[in-house]
């Protein structure tokens, strides 16, 4: 157990005359509300190692804390952090002073006492606490928890989590044995800011560098966040829902499979964990949008908040939920094609220019009832299945539309839209998508080569060729050599693919049903947006081309062709063979009936007489004049 500590008294705030000159006094207040998060190695006194995990070491330890009031010594928790480079270390202590200040206050989150360095070691100290949520269900017969502790703690740590994203920074190493428990069995958030510090600093392993958190508890941008991000808010959402379904299940998600075949099921089939039966619609629902492969259409911390807050009364009114299975998740999506989390997070208002929402992955203007309109009235509750008024151009009456079917339009820009860099950074694609714009006229960006989401201003932008599933795509001719692996074709040009996925940055996802993949062969490429252009039939010039084109649609083309080929030229041989057999009879009988038809040995000189009358007749020599 921590011994007693007698907390540092705060000082009162007090104001005093600063004198510059003896015209001029200045009232200044003095607080001494400025806390240094620099510990001295020596007051810190290592115990005993009491866990292990993917970033360092923890250890109980005494921090001995003294002023010119007090002198105490307690148990404190120190992460030991693995070794990082020297200059690197600078950027990990200043990163730490602004976590250090942002997180100072926030309930449900682990109380910090600062930073130190031992042995060359970056150690981040914390409270001690004995126990946490993954030692509680190891306690437990099957490993799990209720339904009502499960909501109870998920609601104080999601909230603890939104706090901490509201100061724009992510947790990323979201798992039940982080979450900590205090004396009053209250859920606290662990290894706070952990990642987040060590979020782009080169680690001495090479494996270490491309995870940011546990593989279990991973979404799939959080394995390579500068190809497959960005990493956002909602990358702790996935991280959040596979914490909770371990504690409903008992079970980790994944269990048994080594980091590689979770990488695999994660990020490249799309695999999701299983959620248990049984919850309350609402509880299921937004755990099956913890699981979205796109970040964006998954919802936030604040969404889970409500929901669990719902649901909690629910389950005490009606007495809990028993009979728990597992089933793998469905997905669930919006009339639209959007779920309700992704379509959740704009608001309109009045005044708002706004277009019809084109469903995911159209490249046609699909039901575009308002091609720009403004809002002109809003119902009470916009955000959740209301309606709005949008008064278009042309049209003497406002139109009554549902919320969901309307996107915002700001400086000419939607969230979703492809946009271009007007200035390129050679450090990233100047390609992405745009995630938000605010009314102000600032927006986030997914690029490749950005871990996190781009930070700018719309006059930076301007709008850019966009990209569709189903299209099929191959490098620029000035491509000479591609940001990813690109297959080539036998003469050496550059294959052709179809579009299967893009990620949030405008990563094209890339596959060659025209190329025969045998075994273990990589079936599917990555693409940068920027250097690649769209092929369609009608494109391709000549015939040539175009066949060669229909080639790429799948590699059974070919060899279909060509089976089609012989089996035409048998046909028609077979047709002209049996034709030529029936004049050859016919002229046979007229021979023989004239008395024309002598043996070789009277038939006369010249070099017709040696041929058979049939072969005579395929070659088109007529019968020797008497």
């Amino acid at each position: 157990m921590a011994s007693k500590v007698v907390p540092a008294q705060p000082v009162t705030p007090f104001e005093f005359e600063l004198y510059e000159d003896p015209d001029h006094l200045r009232t200044v207040v003095a607080s001494s509300s400025q806390l240094s998060p620099r510990i001295d190695p020596a007051k810190l006194k290592l115990r005993h190692r009491i866990g292990r995990g993917p970033f360092g070491d923890v250890w109980l330890a005494t921090h001995h804390h003294s002023t010119e009031d007090y002198d105490e010594c307690h148990e404190v928790a120190v992460k030991m952090l693995h070794p990082i480079k020297e200059e690197h270390m600078r950027v990990v202590l200043d990163k730490f002073d602004n976590l250090f200040s942002k997180c100072h206050g926030i309930e449900n989150v682990c109380f910090l006492h600062g930073i130190s360095v031992i042995n060359g070691k970056i150690c981040i100290v914390m409270k001690f606490y004995e126990g946490s949520i993954g030692d509680k269900m190891a306690r437990l017969k099957g490993g799990k928890l209720s339904l009502p502790d499960v909501l109870r703690y998920g609601i104080a740590l999601a909230q603890g989590i939104a706090q901490l994203h509201a100061k724009e920074i992510l947790v990323f190493n979201l798992k039940p044995c982080s979450f900590l428990l205090n004396e009053n069995d209250q859920a606290v958030l662990g290894d706070v800011g952990i990642p987040f510090l060590l979020f782009g600093i080169p680690l001495p392993s090479a494996d270490m560098s491309r995870r940011l958190g546990t593989p279990n508890y991973m979404a799939p941008e959080q394995w390579q966040p500068e190809i497959r991000g960005p990493v956002s808010f909602e990358t702790d959402s996935w991280g959040f829902g596979c914490s909770v379904v371990e504690m409903l299940t008992g079970v980790q998600p994944w269990r048994g499979k080594s980091v590689e075949e979770i990488y695999d099921s994660v990020v490249r089939k799309q695999e999701k964990p299983r959620i248990p039966e049984g919850l309350p619609p609402p509880v299921e629902n937004v755990l099956l949008g913890c699981f979205e492969y796109d970040l964006r259409s998954r919802p936030l911390m604040t969404d889970i908040v409500r929901v669990f807050k719902s649901s909690q009364n629910a389950v005490f009114v009606d007495g809990g939920w028993t009979g728990f299975g597992s089933r793998t998740t469905l997905e669930k999506f919006s009339g639209a094609g959007y779920t309700e989390w992704f379509l959740s997070k704009d608001h309109l208002q009045v005044g708002d220019m706004v277009r019809s929402r084109r469903p995911p992955n159209s490249c046609k203007p699909e039901n575009m009832d308002v091609p720009e309109g403004t809002v002109v009235g809003l119902e009470r509750d916009p955000d959740r299945d209301g309606f709005v008024l949008v008064r278009v151009h042309g049209i003497h009456d406002p139109l009554r539309l549902p919320v969901s079917t309307l996107e915002r339009v700001t400086f000419g820009l939607a969230a979703g839209d492809w946009v271009h860099l007007k200035e390129e950074d050679r450090r990233h694609s100047p390609v992405g998508i745009l995630h938000s714009i605010k009314r102000d006229g600032s927006v986030a960006v997914g690029f490749i080569g950005v871990e996190t989401l781009w930070k700018g201003n719309s006059s930076e932008l301007q709008m850019a060729e966009p990209y569709f599933v189903g299209q099929f795509v191959r490098p620029r001719a000035n491509v000479l050599s591609p940001r990813f692996e690109w297959p080539r074709k036998t003469g050496g040009a550059w294959a052709t693919g179809r579009i299967w996925w893009i990620l949030p940055n405008g990563c094209l996802i890339v596959k060659f049903p025209g190329r025969l993949t045998i075994g273990q062969e990589n079936s599917s490429f990555l693409a940068d947006p920027a250097e690649v252009e769209v092929v369609s039939f009608n494109s391709c010039p000549g015939v040539v081309k175009k066949y060669q084109h229909l080639e790429d649609f799948h590699w059974a083309v070919r060899p279909l062709v060509i089976a089609l080929g012989i089996f035409t030229a048998m046909k028609v041989g077979f047709f002209v063979g049996k034709k030529i057999g029936r004049s050859n009879k016919r002229q046979g009988s007229a021979v023989q009936s004239n008395g024309h038809y002598v043996d070789d040995q009277n038939s006369g000189s010249g070099s017709n007489q040696w041929f058979p009358p049939s072969v005579k007749n395929i070659l088109g020599v007529g019968p020797a004049a008497r």
